[in-house]
């Protein structure tokens, strides 16, 4: 299954919980995982606190500090930083489903971070049963 994500900015953070959580009650799957990749070499996925919008403020400030846009990099097409910070971030993050949710703390959420936007962007995601469906 297909997740698309539309981003606004060249760095971002967008929450996609709600819609990771539709899949999976869509899905049907009681007990299990979630599996979720970014089919992007310029964008990955994380899961950090969802309640206070200035934490992914403060990750992408952190991030282009760490990993600046311009640098001497020498890869053509002059995205170098965001295929850096999605190594950094990484592409994928895998969940655990119980009683037909996701397994999240009380202040996280899912994000999709975006590096080289504005963009529409897939994440692919995938529920696999646990061995014991009930």
């Amino acid at each position: 299954m297909l997740i698309t994500v539309t981003s606004t900015r060249k760095s971002e953070m967008i929450d996609v919980t709600g819609k990771i959580k539709q899949a999976v009650a869509e899905s049907g799957i009681r007990e299990g995982i979630v599996h979720l990749f970014s089919m992007h070499t310029t964008a990955g996925i994380t899961i950090n606190e969802a309640c206070d919008p200035d934490v992914r403020t403060d990750m992408v400030s952190v991030l282009k500090k760490l990993v600046p846009w311009e640098d001497n990099y020498r890869h053509l097409e002059g995205n170098s930083a965001a295929h850096v910070k999605t190594t950094l971030v990484g592409t994928s993050q895998t969940l655990m489903v119980e009683k037909g949710s996701l397994v999240l703390g009380t202040w996280q959420g899912i994000f999709f971070c975006e590096f080289d936007g504005p963009r529409t962007r897939k994440i692919r995601f995938d529920v696999l049963p646990g061995s014991k469906q009930q």
